[in-house]
């Protein structure tokens, strides 16, 4: 991939990537972190690709500015954990805690947010854990092991060999979402699919789940705007 400028006011960054499978030129951009991916066929000249990004130039910029704004994590800014809005406070003492709607943080104001980020990811792994324990019990099948990362395009996975992936900002998103990705995954041990099997068995182990899908589609989007200088 090949980065390149789209001059105007302002400048728009994009990506250029080529491809096999490609049959004309598309554009695409990401409601996750606003990237801009210019894919062209081979055939196709990067200035012909150039020229027709400079046509839909005025789309780009209107859907660039209707994404939400990157939130930058620090002493004095505020983020959801487990679904209830918490302000990020210097405090005394050695580890980072949750005082109702105040998260303290000890230390330097300049390691707040990676301290932050870590007592994030560190929360998130147990809870996943926890609800993939909880999950796993019901539906009588384990797995072998969880890993947490910072996923763009999907909140968890599951593969053949049983290993769970999650998004560290599940725990950003209200408890009950957190407990259906982790059910929605786990069900994916005995159904690696999307079949109405696989959904019967989430709700056989989760119960109801509609709603909090739901939450994710129109809501899961903005976990993303939360900067922690990582």
């Amino acid at each position: 991939m090949d980065e390149r400028v789209l001059q105007g006011d302002p400048d728009i960054a994009l990506t250029l990537r080529r491809s096999a499978r490609a049959r004309r030129i598309t554009l695409r951009i990401s409601q996750l972190d606003g990237r801009v991916t210019l894919t062209l066929p081979h055939r196709v000249s990067e200035r012909d690709a150039l020229a027709f990004a400079a046509e839909k130039r005025d789309w780009i910029a209107r859907h660039l500015a209707s994404r939400p704004q990157e939130n930058i994590v620090g002493l004095g800014s505020t983020l959801p954990l487990e679904g209830q809005v918490c302000t990020l406070v210097q405090g005394a003492g050695r580890g980072i805690r949750l005082e109702g709607a105040r998260l303290i943080v000890p230390g330097r104001a300049d390691t707040a947010a990676r301290r932050t980020l870590g007592f994030l990811k560190a929360r998130a792994r147990d809870q996943l854990a926890l609800q993939s324990d909880v999950y796993s019990d019901r539906l009588g099948v384990g797995y072998s092991s969880i890993t947490i990362r910072d996923t763009r395009s999907r909140w968890g996975s599951c593969s053949s060999e049983g290993r769970l992936m999650y998004s560290w900002r599940l725990i950003l998103a209200p408890p009950e979402v957190l407990n259906y990705v982790a059910a929605h995954e786990v069900a994916h041990l005995a159904q690696m699919n999307h079949s109405p099997a696989f959904w019967a068995e989430v709700e056989r182990i989760h119960g109801p789940y509609k709603a909090v899908r739901r939450w994710l589609k129109t809501e899961g989007n903005a976990l993303h705007q939360y900067r922690f200088g990582d």
